[in-house]
């Protein structure tokens, strides 16, 4: 497969929130077991290795992995699906999978939904009431436990991408932890999200300075008592980190759309 690239579009026509959201997310839910089902059908249609991360005798979580094809990779982590009340994360992993539109040179490893407890309670939390994307230095969940020894068994990575939702957000956004100042993806994400999707140009996203829907944020691990997957990512194993969030105020389709295209736009880069 040739490498895919995607270039700036037009910005899409700017679509007036849905009005759902109010204190907590009330959007359109997904069935996840249908969704798990469709993403491992189409790794395993594109040859990708299946494993399952057992968290009890009972119940594991999906992991998949693409082995490059090109001489030259670059080690590439996915994760979607770890707050229930974010559905885009899911079912963009979905159409990435379905589409098969990787470089030849990206060897990747793709947790597809951490959390399948939480989406049908339609909770950011599991279905034990825990936020596990603030679990990644505690370990008091048993996915999280899991998840962190299977990623202890992994390469470090060459870039992350973790894909969320923002249920108070008016665009899409990205979250960029580069502290060794590398060429930064952030930009290209955010155009081709922009073609599909609004982009949040507030100066301040989540409390936090931004510039162009990017936020660089302070990286200080020991100034968050909870760590979410990111930092644990960032501590141990990338020194170039994204999170993408897609405004969960508008359809879901756009949403999922907005994600697939940035992370085809980051992928596509040398």
């Amino acid at each position: 497969m040739e490498n895919v690239r995607s270039s700036p579009g037009p910005a899409a026509p700017v679509p007036a929130r849905l009005g759902r959201n109010a204190g907590r997310y009330f959007g359109e839910t997904i069935a996840i077991e249908t969704v798990m089902e469709e993403q491992r059908h189409w790794a395993g249609a594109h040859g990708w290795q299946v494993e399952d991360i057992a968290v009890t005798p009972q119940w594991s979580l999906p992991a998949f992995h693409r082995a490059a094809t090109a001489a030259h990779r670059r080690r590439i982590y996915l994760s979607a699906g770890i707050h229930g009340d974010e559905p885009a994360g899911p079912l963009a992993v979905r159409e990435l999978l379905r589409d098969n539109l990787w470089p030849d040179d990206a060897e990747i490893w793709l947790c597809a939904c951490l959390n399948p407890t939480g989406f049908p309670l339609n909770t950011r939390e599991s279905a034990a009431g825990l936020d596990l994307n603030r679990d990644y230095q505690s370990l008091r969940s048993a996915e999280i436990r899991a998840h962190v020894a299977w990623l202890q068994r992994q390469p470090v990575f060459d870039v992350t991408f973790c894909l969320h939702e923002d249920w108070e957000a008016p665009g899409f956004y990205v979250y960029e932890l580069n502290p060794d100042h590398r060429p930064s993806l952030a930009p290209r994400m955010i155009e081709a999200a922009r073609a599909v999707c609004p982009i949040d140009t507030s100066e301040l996203i989540d409390g936090r300075a931004a510039r162009g829907g990017i936020i660089r944020p302070e990286i200080d691990p020991a100034l968050r008592p909870e760590w979410p997957e990111a930092f644990y990512l960032f501590q141990n194993q990338t020194r170039l980190g994204y999170t993408l969030e897609a405004p969960s105020d508008f359809p879901l389709a756009m949403r999922v759309t907005a994600l697939v295209k940035a992370v085809e736009a980051a992928l596509a880069a040398e």
